[in-house]
């Protein structure tokens, strides 16, 4: 969902880049998974059926990402903002089988043994909040183009989380994997900043708020990992 704030010949020549880097992302965290169970670390047959269901959810949310860039520059904004509600519905539920999914996790004791119960849990419940709040800032600046897109990636690149965790070798990096994974995380943000300065002249606004939001919400969760009360609510859970 985008409007037309900026003129629309800028718009669509600087659409492409956008267009080429959805792409990128959505291979990037298809990749991360697909190659973590192509290795054996994943039996299908044992994955609860809710997983099942965010990964498929989360397919679709990508393909329509990726479609709502294409149609961005062909300029096709009537149907680009048909879709976008779609995948603001998508969006809910993705949040919610996040959330869900976390607790379970803890509560059937499947949490990946380089994380504890408490920073998984602050992981999955922040983490997928914060990417439905980005991605509702996103919509209540649909109007405004430049704002909108840059939002929407920033919030594509804050649940790149998990990818990473698939491809980095995350056993080896106990107790400072979560750095490397926000390293990486800002990293891509900074390619939105320098096309941003090959453009405008500078990092857009929308843009530094999204590498802030990513940074803040990592450091949130290393607070609440070892928050005494997080720690207490996640024993809960487990012991339930």
């Amino acid at each position: 969902m985008a409007g037309t704030a900026e003129p629309a010949a800028n718009y669509r020549s600087d659409q492409p880049f956008f267009v080429k880097y959805s792409i990128f992302l959505a291979l990037l965290i298809l990749f991360g998974f697909g190659q973590f169970a192509a290795r054996g670390f994943v039996n299908l047959a044992q994955v609860p059926v809710w997983l099942h269901l965010h990964a498929a959810l989360m397919v679709v949310w990508l393909a329509l990402f990726v479609t709502q860039n294409r149609l961005a520059a062909a300029g096709n904004m009537a149907l680009h903002r048909k879709l976008g509600w779609i995948s603001t519905y998508l969006v809910v539920a993705l949040v919610g089988l996040a959330c869900f999914s976390g607790i379970m996790a803890i509560k059937l004791h499947t949490v990946p043994s380089f994380y504890t119960a408490p920073y998984f849990l602050a992981l999955t419940q922040v983490g997928a909040v914060v990417f439905g709040g980005m991605v509702f800032a996103a919509i209540t600046r649909r109007k405004e183009t430049d704002y909108h897109r840059r939002l929407m990636f920033g919030a594509l690149i804050g649940i790149t989380h998990p990818a990473l965790g698939r491809i980095l070798p995350m056993p080896l990096m106990i107790g400072w994997s979560g750095w490397v994974v926000l390293a990486i995380q800002l990293a891509l943000v900074g390619i939105i900043a320098r096309h941003d300065r090959r453009v405008l002249g500078r990092v857009h606004p929308a843009t530094a708020t999204a590498g802030a939001i990513i940074a803040m919400t990592h450091v949130l969760v290393e607070l609440a990992g070892i928050n005494p009360h997080i720690g207490r609510l996640a024993a809960s859970i487990a012991a339930g």
